[in-house]
């Protein structure tokens, strides 16, 4: 299969995707609810109890990167679940036998579940000023493509194990147990580098943790709080050119074993 045989079914596929998303409000809604639940809840919940996280940045402001990563990463594994859905309906079998690489099946699912993390982002952005969160173009420009690149990774993550599932129960069993954990070691609530040792290592091993990061150091931009509140890996403070290198090549890794794993299918 060439190159252009690989785009035209990613392209395909890819579309299918978003059209699925785009068409069905409720999920949209609920897409966006369930991260905002969480603000609600632990941001303006514990943010008199808790004050500020370092000077001049609040609870809220130092969370809404998170509950953005948070959108991402429910988003994007989401992509298993087409999987599994698409062999309980059928229609994976008739992906399989059409003229589409399966590679190209794979790079399709994971660019319309980037796309649709995409746009829950950004209605997550829209939205962001009534909580107090200052935004402006330039950041929302420099924020696009580490979306892109995490939400590829992780629908990497989501195709790979669903590619082993065989039921929709399964795999939303798979993804509840996932979400929260690697929600709550991925630094949203809190400063990675102040948990205790063993869970500090829980949490520097996971992916999120440095796409969390990456998004927080450009809501921050400059500011004298932002080094504090970094990630720190054996000493050292990543920066966000790093952080985005690290999760490319992470996401280059899960999306080869999701293309393995897909061209297994019978």
């Amino acid at each position: 299969m060439t190159a252009a045989g690989v785009a035209r079914g990613a392209w395909v596929v890819a579309y299918r995707e978003v059209l699925g998303f785009v068409r069905d409000p409720s999920r949209i809604v609920a897409s966006v609810t369930f991260p905002l639940l969480f603000l609600v809840i632990f941001g303006a919940g514990f943010n008199n109890v808790i004050g500020q996280m370092a000077p001049g940045v609040d609870l809220i402001r130092f969370m809404y990167p998170g509950i953005i990563s948070m959108a991402v990463l429910t988003s994007a594994l989401s992509a298993g679940m087409s999987v599994v859905t698409d062999r309980e309906d059928g229609f994976l079998r008739e992906i399989l036998v059409a003229p589409l690489s399966r590679a190209g099946i794979v790079l399709g699912k994971a660019a319309g579940a980037a796309a649709v993390a995409l746009l829950q982002a950004l209605l997550l952005l829209a939205i962001a000023p009534l909580a107090g969160v200052d935004l402006d173009v330039g950041l929302v420009a420099r924020l696009v493509p580490i979306v892109v690149v995490l939400s590829l990774v992780l629908s990497g993550l989501g195709i790979m194990i669903g590619s082993f599932m065989r039921s929709q129960q399964g795999f939303q069993m798979i993804l509840q147990v996932m979400v929260f954990p690697m929600v709550f070691l991925a630094g949203v609530f809190y400063p990675v580098d102040t948990l205790p040792v063993w869970m500090e290592i829980l949490s520097k091993s996971n992916p999120v943790t440095y796409g969390v990061d990456a998004i927080r150091q450009v809501f921050l931009g400059s500011h004298p709080a932002a080094a504090g509140l970094g990630v720190t890996v054996f000493g050292h403070t990543m920066g966000l050119g790093a952080e985005v290198a690290m999760v490319t090549a992470l996401g280059l890794v899960l999306l080869t074993g999701a293309v393995i794993a897909f061209s297994r299918q019978e």
